[in-house]
């Protein structure tokens, strides 16, 4: 709204949160939806019917909002966003978040992926403007969906520091995970594959031989993650570290406070905001020489990347980042300045740009938004 922009969002939500609700400006709409299904077949259709929900509700909502674009984000709500957009004979904007040929390297020849990839495929060209994260990602989506690149907009995400406020003690949290004469080392995200915490637990075996009292935190859930427990029985690393699961902002907020290292091994990586946040939030950073993580920690100042798929390199960096003190404090205070540069406000305007070349107007626009559901 400070932007000159009127929002309007359309999403899911539960039986437990209001059907309408304004939120910092912002006006929330909810489709009622069942839970999300964990079998891949059963989420296909799920998400096919949340589609015909969301159009049906876009459908309601323009007939008392006159809306200017439609902004849709990802594959998820392509089809209500473009069927929407159609219908009142308005824009459609998409904003690409990351891709199903990217998060598998390529293989997108079996069902779900062969799906989910012909949908985006669709939904690139298809819109009439497109939105990625990184410069990397405006590369990549020109290439996989052969769209010209004069389409695409960079717009990178962005971080609010006051939201990165950790909660509680701090030393009583660092003092469950490792002793004062310990390093301790943060992993977290996702757990899948292309995340590459497996290059990570490949590396942690040569630090603790090289740098000695090391202890590492895994933090998050997802697919790969009983496969990374026993990858880390079989080095012996189980009395070295933790793996924590699923945990809340605010829990994740006081993490980055208490670790000497935040490392992001990625294979893919969009964008990289586990990176950012963690430099926001004074914590020393490694990241994978890879994707939108070479915007994100573009030079040595503000934090190192090593060669990507190759726990060997991470290895030698992370004792080089451990064992230093003084390149700690130079790449936390470095990266404190660097940080500044991905402004929420910025965000907007330049959002609110696109909206305006689309809309043919002013940036006074009315924007109905379809979000990846929660």
């Amino acid at each position: 709204m400070r932007a000159g922009v009127e929002v309007h969002v359309l999403t899911r939500g539960g039986a437990d949160m209001p059907a309408e609700q304004t939120c910092g400006g912002v006006v929330v709409h909810r489709v009622r939806e069942d839970e999300m299904p964990r079998d891949l077949d059963a989420f296909v259709a799920w998400v096919e019917g949340m589609n015909s929900h969301m159009h049906a509700a876009g459908r309601q909502l323009a007939k008392r909002l006159d809306f200017e674009v439609i902004h849709g984000h990802d594959w998820l709500v392509a089809g209500a966003a473009a069927a929407l957009a159609s219908r009142l004979r308005r824009p459609y904007l998409t904003t690409i978040h990351a891709t199903e040929h990217g998060r598998h390297q390529g293989w997108v020849d079996k069902h779900p992926q062969s799906y989910i990839h012909r949908i985006e495929t669709w939904m690139a060209g298809r819109a009439d403007g497109v939105i990625t994260c990184s410069h990397y990602m405006r590369g990549h989506v020109a290439d996989v969906f052969a769209i010209d690149e004069r389409r695409v907009t960079v717009i990178p995400n962005g971080i609010d520091r006051d939201d990165l406020r950790p909660v509680g003690d701090l030393a009583a949290l660092r003092g469950r995970f490792a002793q004062p004469d310990e390093r301790l080392v943060l992993l977290v995200g996702r757990l899948v594959y292309e995340k590459g915490f497996q290059l990570a637990l490949d590396a942690l075996p040569q630090v603790i031989r090289r740098s000695g009292r090391v202890r590492f935190l895994v933090a998050g859930s997802g697919t790969h993650e009983q496969e990374l427990r026993k990858q880390a029985r079989r080095l012996g690393l189980s009395g070295h570290g933790t793996f924590m699961g699923w945990i809340g902002d605010d829990v994740l907020h006081s993490l980055y406070r208490i670790a000497d290292l935040c490392v992001v091994p990625s294979i893919y990586e969009p964008f990289g905001l586990v990176a950012l946040e963690a430099m926001a939030s004074n914590c020393p950073c490694i990241v994978a020489d890879t994707g939108g993580l070479r915007e994100v920690v573009p030079n040595a100042d503000v934090g190192l990347r090593f060669s990507s798929r190759d726990p060997r390199a991470l290895a030698s960096m992370m004792c080089r980042v451990l064992d230093d003190d003084a390149l700690r404090e130079r790449l936390v205070a470095e990266a404190s300045v660097h940080v500044e540069g991905f402004d929420w406000d910025d965000v907007a305007r330049r959002t609110a740009r696109v909206y305006a070349q689309l809309g043919g107007g002013s940036e006074e626009a009315k924007v109905t938004a379809g979000p990846r559901p929660a």
